[in-house]
């Protein structure tokens, strides 16, 4: 049997939550290690394990690995969702790097100052109506396979349908005018591995409270 995986993150979202995601859509068993305290991270430092003095930190295969979009592409070209040629992979890549930037808003809005909220918020709304689900939108329209690119399952959809339920949260109502993505989540759900991390108990992370933001900035300092 493989050995697991192990996350070294905080106990809730932020950057590791894709990997959480590609992980288990891969099959992918992992454990957690969650950084409560300065010392934990410290000792990371001092072990040499974080490259650049950063998390997340995934060990799998032997490796340490840092650097987010770095873990997440590993794991799509081990476990077969990064298309089959350089082409849908290119692809891909632009999809989900789209998809990031609308993520990034989703990431840092917990930790802005309480006058600023309200402006991300809209900012989150705007973006996705204007910007980034009508790509999505009509890419699921002239694909014809149910999938981003190609003909299976990839990393993009995993990322972009992670991205619509965390939009979704905040507005619950923002796919009414995107048929294609509905159909999209709906097939995306009935993914047995995604239908089991959606379910309570999983190792699927809630959105941030108060807490998750107090314990990232005391272990970060920032």
């Amino acid at each position: 049997m493989a050995e697991k995986a192990k996350l070294y993150y905080f106990d809730g979202r932020g950057l590791m939550e894709s990997i959480r995601w590609l992980l288990t859509v891969a099959g992918v068993e992992f454990e957690e290690v969650f950084l409560k305290t300065r010392e934990q991270y410290e000792q990371l430092l001092k072990d040499g394990a974080l490259m650049f003095q950063q998390v997340p930190l995934v060990e799998i295969d032997g490796m340490k690995l840092i650097q987010t979009r770095a873990i997440l592409n590993y794991i799509a070209a081990k476990y077969n969702l990064y298309g089959k040629d350089l082409k849908e992979r290119v692809m891909i890549d632009m999809y989900v790097e789209g998809i990031r930037d609308l993520m990034d808003l989703l990431i840092k809005h917990p930790f802005l100052p309480p006058a600023e909220k309200d402006s991300n918020t809209k900012l989150i709304q705007t973006k996705a109506v204007d910007r980034y689900f009508p790509v999505y939108e009509k890419a699921l329209d002239q694909s014809g396979g149910g999938y981003l690119v190609g003909s299976q399952l990839s990393k993009a959809d995993v990322q972009v349908f992670e991205v619509v339920l965390m939009v979704e949260e905040k507005f619950p109502s923002i796919l009414s005018n995107f048929p294609q993505l509905q159909a999209f989540q709906t097939r995306m759900r009935s993914v047995p591995a995604i239908q089991k991390f959606l379910q309570p108990g999983s190792q699927r992370k809630p959105q941030p409270d108060d807490n998750y933001v107090k314990t990232v900035r005391e272990v970060l300092r920032f």
